[in-house]
This record gives structure tokens, sequence and C-alpha cells, in this order.
């Protein structure tokens, strides 16, 4: 798929006419409110064979056409490149396809062998229905072989919202983690409606994942973390009534998200984790934490101290990195998962675990604040979808922040408010799944299910294959 960013005059049928594809596909896959109304500074995606690539430093035409599989003159005469000695690292190229044109006597097992893909991809790519049936001659789309990755999604809604969520992303998602059992300072768990969402999570081949935090909708729990994890007997309560909730629900694993912990707590966290992790590996559950964002092992502070990376990533299965809010609903506006501190955390991440372990978390809504900031003022939440609509209904031309690949726009309502809204679109979900590619990192953590994104989820299902447990 390509990404294209709007220009001054630019329409719908004129992108269908550029790119050889119909409007139709083009509004399906970014389901544009309007789609008589491009906004300049737009993020399209185009369902196309081809790809794009951003150059790295150090990179040549030779490297990146190896690394895709293609030709150095089919970059540069897709690309219309005049001296292909002179490539400047950040340049976009747009990677055409591969193709193959069938023989005589080749069958799509050869071929596929031969590219190191699968038939049924080739079929898929080329909608051929009867395998046995290829005319020599016949151009076929090759598959490019994508990365497989573990993705996980948090998810808020109600048990019937989350059920339809996930029936129609199911595919795409490797865990699902309701969110949130609230521990008790007794070890009990504090129970929700979760039936109908993990009923959709088995039918579509799903893993739930219990999720467990000392966090309320009126506390950060830091007390109730202190109270619980300084406790050996409530310990061991709260882990037999983990197992009981888990081996009756039918959850698999078990994902530990205390925030807001003690510093002074920080021993007594990597115990519990480890204790765990010895009660919940023999009978087969796996188990995993979720992190703040942090840089160095030194970072103090209420939410960094007691994360300890290294313990975590020595202990537990596997590690969400929480890389999302800085652009935090009562701070001033800016970027939410801005990929210049996000790239810090995952490169301290990995100077102290394993990159296969490691989950990029990727906030996918959007935050709309008034300004200039009154103290005590708070940012609207809510899609990416929904922040298009509100520039399209505005008619603000989009805007792109390079450090922190992020787009933004500012408009001012009826009433003379003057607003400034971030969120997240192609570009900068491209930009988060390249840095997993870079990194070989383990996965992607989605907070939160709920807000519509769908140039996410085609982008993602075009980068990765989305590995699913047995």
């Amino acid at each position: 798929m390509l990404v294209h960013v709007v220009r001054q005059g630019e329409t719908l049928w004129l992108l269908a006419s550029r790119y050889n594809v119909s409007v139709d596909n083009i509004m399906k896959v970014n389901e544009l409110p309007n789609p008589n109304q491009l906004l300049i500074g737009q993020a399209i995606l185009i369902p196309t064979p081809g790809t794009t690539h951003t150059v790295q430093v150090g990179e040549n035409l030779w490297s990146i056409a190896q690394s895709y599989g293609v030709s150095v003159n089919s970059i540069i005469m897709a690309n219309k490149i005049t001296n292909p000695n002179l490539l400047l690292p950040g340049t976009t190229l747009y990677i055409p396809p591969i193709t193959h044109t069938v023989q005589p006597g080749e069958t799509l097992w050869r071929i596929a062998n031969r590219y190191q893909t699968t038939a049924q991809a080739i079929m898929n790519a080329n909608n051929i229905q009867n395998p046995n049936i290829i005319v020599a001659g016949t151009q076929l789309l090759i598959p490019r072989k994508k990365p497989t990755i573990a993705v996980n999604a948090y998810t808020y809604q109600k048990d019937a919202a989350a059920a339809q969520t996930v029936n129609e992303l199911g595919h795409l998602l490797t865990y699902l983690s309701p969110f949130a059992y609230i521990i008790k300072e007794d070890g009990t768990l504090q129970p929700f409606t979760d039936e109908l969402m993990l009923e959709a999570a088995r039918a579509n081949n799903v893993t739930p994942m219990l999720s467990i935090t000392n966090l309320s909708l009126t506390d950060v729990g830091t007390n109730l973390a202190h109270e619980v994890l300084s406790n050996p007997e409530v310990v061991e309560r709260l882990i037999t009534n983990i197992l009981n909730v888990m081996d009756e629900k039918g959850y698999k694993g078990l994902n530990v998200d205390f925030e807001y912990v003690l510093p002074e707590d920080r021993e007594n966290y990597n115990q519990f984790l480890q204790l765990v992790v010895d009660r919940l590996h023999p009978k087969g559950y796996f188990v995993s934490t979720a992190v703040a964002p942090k840089t160095s092992g030194a970072q103090e502070g209420l939410l960094y101290t007691a994360h300890d990376y290294e313990a975590h990533g020595r202990i537990v299965d596997f590690v969400m990195l929480m890389t999302y809010e800085w652009g935090w609903r009562g701070g001033p506006p800016q970027a939410i998962s801005p990929i210049n501190e996000m790239q810090k955390v995952v490169e301290y991440a990995l100077s102290v675990m394993p990159a296969d372990k490691i989950f990029l978390g990727f906030q996918i809504y959007a935050r709309d604040w008034k300004i200039p900031r009154q103290v005590g003022d708070e940012a609207e939440t809510f899609s990416a979808q929904e922040a298009i609509r509100r520039a399209t209904q505005y008619n603000v031309p989009i805007q792109y922040d390079i450090a922190t690949q992020s787009p933004f726009f500012r408009y001012v309502d009826e009433q003379g408010q003057a607003h400034e809204v971030w969120f997240e679109d192609a570009r900068s979900a491209q930009a988060k799944f390249n840095l997993v590619k870079q990194y070989n990192l383990g996965g992607i953590n989605y907070w939160v299910l709920g807000y519509p994104f769908p140039q996410n989820w085609a982008l993602l299902e075009d980068n990765f294959e989305i590995q699913k447990r047995v």
C-alpha cells in the first residue's frame, strides 16, 4: 500500500486515476467522511500492490532493491531518479511490486517456492480461483514476505461493543486484554462483565489475556499496590484468585499493569512477578507486564522507579511498553505518541531485554485541546476518524510534525474558541510499524480498542503476518 499526502486541487477521482485504483477502493480503506472534500496535507491510503520506503543513513539503491526483491532499475524508473548515486536520507521511494511472468510448464507451487512465499498467498494477491489453471505468459503479483509479530489490544469497551470489535478485527489480533480486573487490598479481584468479548475472542482464534491493575477511576492505586505487594499472605491469595479467574473464564495468560508503585516497592514488585511466573508457567499460562516509558535505568519518579526493565525482561514472557500519553489530556497540546521519544524508550529496553519480548505501545485515539490552554483544562479524546471529520467540517489543512512523525491541525469553532488537535494517520502508523521492523520487536500493543482507525488496520495487515497462538 502507498500513502499519498493530498496537495492543492487534488480530488479522489484524480488520485484513483493516477494510481490506477477505483474510487470505491480508496473510499473503503480510508472510510472518508466526505469523498468530495480532501484536505491539503491529509494522508490517504492507496490500496496498490506497491509500497514505500524511507531512505535511512548508509543505504543505497542496491541495498534497498535487495531488501525488497526488486531490481535497482525498477526503483529508478518508478521514482524517475536522475542521479542514482545521490540518495538523501529521509527520501521516500516508491517500491514497485514483485511480478513474475508464468513460463510454460510452471506451477503455482514452483513459483511460490522460488519467491519463498505460499501458493495461497499468490492466489489471494491475484484473485486466482483454480490453482491448477495458470496460463503461460500471465503476469502474477508476488506478495512480499512479511515479518511475523504478535499483536495485543486492550479494551475497556462494554462487553457487547467489545465483542463486536473483536469480531471485526480478530484476524489481526494475537491477544485480547479486557481492561481490567482491579486488585483489592485483601487479594481479591473486582470482576466485570467480559463473557461476550471472551466468546468472540475464542471464535476468532484470539488468545484472551487477563489484565489486572491497581488503577481505578478515582485513584492511581499507589497505596493499594503497597498494601498488596508488601504482604506475602495477600500476594499468595491474589495469585490464587488470579488462577481461579483464569481457569473459570478461559484466560490463557496474565498481564500485570501496576502503575504509580512506590519506589521502595520495586523489589516487592519484582518478587511478585517471579512468584506469579512460578505458579502460572507449570499450568501452561504465560505472563506479561505493562511498563512506563523509561529511557534509562536511572530514571526516577513514582511512575518509573518501580518498573525494573531488566527484571521484567528476565522474569516474564513479554513486556508492553506504554509508549504513549506524552500528549495527555491534562497537559499542553502535543503529539500523543511521538516517534522520537518512543525510539529512546525502545533503545533503552533493548539494552536490558531481548527484542522478541518487547511490544511497542501504540495509542489509536486523538486529542483536542482548547488554545491557549488554561490551567485545569482537559483535552477531549476521540478517534482518528473523528479528527478527520472535524478537520473536514472546519476545512482546515492537516500539518505534519517531522520530529514526532505526528499529524495535527488547528481550527476555530463557532464560539470563536481556538483548538489544536493531535491524532494518528497512515503516515504516523507506518512510522511506528517501521520502528517495529527496524528493531525486530516481538509485537505491537494497542491502547485501546473502540476508537475507529481503518487506515491503521489496513496498514498493519499490509506490513505484518499476525501470529496466532496454538
